[in-house]
């Protein structure tokens, strides 16, 4: 893939449908990601999520987008997919519920961000925050009116890109969010009020 600054592409975003799967399996080649996830880690037990790690996880996805719902959006650069953001009602990711540090901050309705997923040749290019603006806007345009995610806030220098799958938390600043809670010293809870 040709690679140019994130600012300077020329880049559409799209609600994963049943007509946009092939598009999703083709980003997130064979290894569903990264180790077999999907984007399932959050959907699941943990017990259920190591059960059913690759073929498993990608049929579960499967079965989402094919009943209908939007588990996400894609990003598009020349019309090929180039960056996947995990946005939906707080409720689809019932792991939140169960984590010790990403519990409900309130009552109000929320829609999490719980995943990002960025093809090798896209990475540290302002990608991230591109997709996070579109996920805010998707959210607008679907009646949301808080959008929450969990960052990573590394202690100190830099957090390789495989720990970083939740978004790190300058990249929720830049995009608007503002921290809400923090049960972690390194995982703020931030949001964004439309």
């Amino acid at each position: 893939m040709k690679t140019k600054q994130a600012k300077n592409l020329n880049l559409e975003f799209h609600p994963v449908t049943k007509k946009r799967w092939a598009d999703f399996e083709t980003l997130f080649g064979e290894r569903g990601a990264c180790g077999g996830c999907w984007c399932m880690l959050w959907r699941l037990t943990r017990k259920e999520f190591e059960q059913q790690k690759g073929e498993a996880n990608r049929q579960a996805m499967k079965a989402i987008v094919e009943s209908g719902k939007k588990p996400g959006l894609l990003a598009y650069s020349d019309k090929q997919p180039v960056a996947w953001c995990s946005v939906a009602p707080r409720e689809s990711f019932p792991a939140l519920g169960r984590s010790r540090i990403l519990k409900k901050v309130d009552d109000r309705a929320v829609w999490s961000i719980s995943c990002f997923f960025i093809h090798k040749d896209y990475r540290k290019q302002g990608l991230s925050v591109r997709i996070l603006k579109a996920a805010v806007d998707y959210v607008r345009k679907q009646g949301g009116k808080i959008v929450e995610g969990y960052p990573v806030e590394p202690k100190k220098g830099k957090t390789a890109d495989v720990f970083a799958w939740t978004g790190l938390a300058s990249f929720f600043k830049k995009a608007g969010f503002v921290e809400c809670a923090r049960r972690s010293e390194t995982r703020p809870i931030m949001r964004f009020f439309i």
